[in-house]
């Protein structure tokens, strides 16, 4: 099976990119590949190119300078990425003294400035933590504080929001966004939830089924979306004026099953507007705008007015 299959994105320094799409559609996996994270046995094609280098050609002690120091990760499971027996001081300092060379001294004073960066009260004494002793947002930050230690140029937060309550949920990602924007980061934030990279991406990516269905900035592609499944996942999103009491709107069916795909359109199954033509071959993506692709034979038709700069729909 391919769980990522033909995806080929772009990111600039100091941008921040949102990949969303339902569970089961590749982002996660996109990201460990990113990262040389998949198990060896896995099957893998292609180059993912970092600063001219391709990460997929290094070998285990290039990854390791490259890791942290470089590009840093956080997972969506603080609780199962912290180390239970370990202190946070130790889990926060022994990334800076391998890749900056700190001593031990300076290290404990940038790990106590890295916590109140993040937010965290009473930064000296949660150094002395184990992670059991924190609240889940409280480990969160302490992630994000681990994946920020060496200064990296590409941050890659996987549903860094997972199982918080929807308070620190906006804290967390409100953080993220203006950490990326004071270090000048580039930023690659993942999530299932439209509505949370709404406002902090620059471009956003769409997944489906592992392949892109549709990039472009995040403005256009939440004011104007062409794809049918992201017009889907946008008129499935709860606002703030649904009537109450009122069923929510749903995307029928479910995703394929990814050991055999549908020949053509991965989402034409489930897709209302699809012919016979969306069954016989993959779409590919063409430019739909300046900043704008769309992988689809029976694309949304965009409102009149509705163009890159025009009103935002408030997302």
């Amino acid at each position: 099976m391919r769980a990522v299959d033909d995806v080929s994105l772009d990111l600039d320094a100091g941008q921040a990119l949102g990949v969303v799409g339902e569970s089961g559609s590749g982002k996660s996996v996109m990201a460990r590949a990113i990262m040389g994270l998949m198990p060896p046995r896995s099957g893998r094609s292609g180059e993912v190119t970092f600063q001219g280098r391709d990460l997929l050609a290094l070998n285990k002690k290039e990854k390791l300078e490259v890791w942290g120091k470089q590009i840093a990760m956080v997972f969506q499971d603080p609780g199962r990425s912290l180390n239970p027996v370990v202190k946070v001081e130790r889990q926060l300092t022994e990334g800076m003294r391998r890749h900056l060379g700190v001593g031990k001294s300076e290290a404990h004073d940038r790990a106590l400035r890295l916590l109140e960066e993040v937010g965290v009260p009473d930064p000296e004494k949660r150094l002395s933590n184990y992670p059991h002793e924190m609240s889940g947002g409280m480990r969160q930050r302490v992630m994000i504080a681990i994946a920020l230690a060496c200064e990296p140029d590409l941050l890659i937060a996987d549903e860094p929001t997972t199982a918080l309550d929807v308070t620190i949920q906006r804290q967390i990602l409100d953080l993220l966004r203006r950490v990326q924007r004071d270090r000048n980061m580039a930023m690659m934030l993942i999530s299932h939830d439209l509505a949370v990279v709404a406002g902090r991406t620059d471009r956003v990516a769409v997944m489906y089924a592992g392949k892109l269905a549709e990039v472009g900035s995040t403005r256009e592609v939440f004011d104007a979306p062409m794809h049918r499944y992201t017009h889907a996942l946008l008129g499935a999103t709860p606002t703030i004026d649904h009537e109450r009491h009122a069923p929510l709107r749903l995307i029928e069916g479910s995703l394929p099953d990814p050991t055999s795909p549908p020949d053509g359109c991965r989402f034409a199954p489930r897709c209302a507007h699809a012919d016979d033509g969306c069954g016989v071959a993959p779409p590919t993506l063409e430019s739909a705008g300046i900043d704008h692709q769309v992988a689809c034979l029976r694309p949304v038709a965009v409102p009149a007015g509705a163009v890159p700069g025009g009103e935002s729909h408030g997302w």
